[in-house]
């Protein structure tokens, strides 16, 4: 991610060599969805028990979208010479290199709905790297704890107990040497690790071989949900005590490979499985080498990248909740909204805020105007980017699963929406704001929230707001709407007022005050 921090690197330096793996992709190949037209509806379910009860628990049906893909079809493009590398029963398809030529032999096969380009180029756009060690970042996990009010699910005894979290990344290097997560590694709270870059690597290597400067971030990521130090008498994440399955799906940063079909692959292993909440501090946006392919901005829809469309299923057909970075793109002026897949509207996609005013910070991305629901949809204080912002609303959302393990998925987004300081006033900059502990505590006992927000009507090119606040400055959001901003400051407050002057095209305009919203309705 731009600006992410790499865990504990100088702890490693003395003891690791760093080495790069090149992957020789076939002269003139390049790598495609091929999505086919049916299946063969007499095979069973490729999923788990646990799973199976899972859905009945949930009241979610078992379709096709769990039935395996076609043996029969895999075979005639093996004997074609076309090796499939992952399958997808939720696309119904495989991903596979092909030269021109087997592009057109692929095409012509009656079995084959469509192909579409996966580009060995695509930016990841949540991961970068930015060497500090864990001594840096103990002073800037600390703000976000008190941000969401972690002590208030610590004394409720919650910390992820019973629930089992996957995390997708780019990979989890010395996450089993590193002091914050001993505790997880003492107990045996890692179940299962998948290395869908390297296949034959096996679990120690995943942990102990550094390819690129990005195999720490989801060491890094893994710390922000579940790190603790009781040396240091430090928490890093609210999932203390939860259950972990590791997958690392892309190599490299910028410079090298982003794979849409691993993560598609390792969302489906993670469902087969039974894992209810899923973490993917990963975006994707532009970068495709042939310009017809690049994704666009207007692209960020929702449904246009395959990898959307798996998430969707996933939320609305699996009942497991994903936790999307919502991006870093903030600042890029060619791009600054979201990528995918947190564009999907069944993920919980998740901004950065700054740790004093609790608006959106620089580089964090907003939510496309063109979307017709809130993105992103929370956000938190993170420094060094949404991939460290998205872990601690995981570990947020783990304790709401522990307390209460019948919620549905969508039944714990909703929950941590209402519970976010801003809500019901939210905007495509911070989402609904920052989730408090002590409001989701109340929803989860039916307990009737604070009333802390207000609107008022204004006219006229200004207004005086009497406030109730300890502090000197506050942020307000400038809308041409209800949902979307024009845009961001930070007013004095004086006398105990606050002066408004509305700017050109200024709708509505949210004030807030964190222990309290006031919207201003523009006439």
């Amino acid at each position: 991610m731009k600006n992410f921090l790499i865990l504990t690197f100088c702890l490693f330096t003395t003891f690791v060599q760093a080495q790069v793996n090149t992957v020789s992709t076939g002269a003139g190949s390049s790598k495609y969805w091929i999505l086919f037209t049916d299946k063969d509806q007499s095979t069973a379910p490729a999923i788990s028990p646990t799973t199976l009860e899972r859905r009945r628990l949930q009241n979610l049906p078992v379709d096709e979208s769990d039935q395996p893909v076609t043996g029969q079809y895999i075979s005639q493009l093996q004997q074609a010479g076309i090796r499939p590398e992952c399958r997808s029963r939720w696309l119904n398809g495989v991903s596979a290199r092909l030269t021109p030529q087997q592009y057109a032999q692929v095409s012509a096969l009656p079995f084959v709905w469509t192909i579409q380009p996966i580009d060995p180029n695509i930016i990841i756009t949540s991961t970068a790297s930015a060497l500090k060690t864990f001594d840096q970042i103990n002073p800037q996990m600390a703000p976000v704890m008190a941000q969401i009010q972690a002590p208030e699910f610590a004394q409720a005894g919650l910390t992820g107990r019973f629930v089992n979290i996957g995390v997708i990344d780019a990979g989890f290097f010395g996450a089993d040497s590193v002091g914050a997560l001993r505790h997880i590694f003492k107990r045996e709270g890692v179940k299962q690790v998948r290395d869908y870059v390297n296949a034959k690597k096996t679990q120690n290597n995943l942990f102990r071989t550094l390819e690129t400067m990005s195999d720490f971030h989801g060491t890094e990521v893994l710390a922000a949900i579940a790190g603790n130090d009781p040396a240091e008498n430090v928490q890093y994440g609210l999932a203390t005590d939860a259950t972990f399955y590791l997958a690392r799906t892309d190599q490299g940063n910028r410079e090298f490979r982003g794979e849409e079909d691993n993560w598609v692959a390792a969302m489906e292993w993670m469902d087969s499985l039974g894992v209810r909440l899923i973490n993917t501090s990963l975006g994707y946006a532009k970068g495709m080498s042939n310009p017809k392919e690049n994704y666009e901005p207007k692209q960020m829809d929702g449904h246009t990248s395959l990898i959307s469309r798996a998430a969707q299923i996933a939320a609305d057909k699996k009942g497991i909740l994903i936790i999307v970075s919502a991006g870093n793109e903030g600042d890029d002026r060619s791009w600054r909204i979201i990528s995918t897949p947190a564009d999907a509207k069944g993920v919980l996609a998740i901004g950065a805020t700054n740790a004093k005013l609790w608006n959106r910070i620089g580089y964090s991305s907003i939510g496309p105007e063109e979307l017709p629901y809130l993105k992103p949809n929370v956000s938190c204080f993170s420094l060094y980017g949404t991939s460290l912002s998205a872990p601690v609303i995981t570990g947020f959302a783990a304790c709401i699963m522990q307390a209460n393990p019948k919620l549905t998925n969508k039944q714990v987004m909703d929950i941590i929406e209402k519970s976010s300081h801003l809500y019901p006033y939210g905007n495509n900059y911070v989402g609904y704001g920052v989730p408090l502990a002590s409001r989701a505590l109340a929803l989860l006992k039916n307990q009737p929230l604070p009333e802390t927000t207000r609107s008022v009507k204004a006219t006229g090119k200004s207004i005086t707001l009497p406030v109730s606040t300890s502090e000197s400055v506050v942020s307000v959001f400038r809308k041409k709407n209800a949902m979307h901003v024009l845009s961001q400051d930070a007013l004095h407050v004086a006398d105990g007022k606050l002066v408004i002057r509305r700017a050109n095209g200024e709708k509505q305009t949210t004030v807030d005050l964190k222990k309290e919203v006031i919207e201003v309705i523009w006439e």
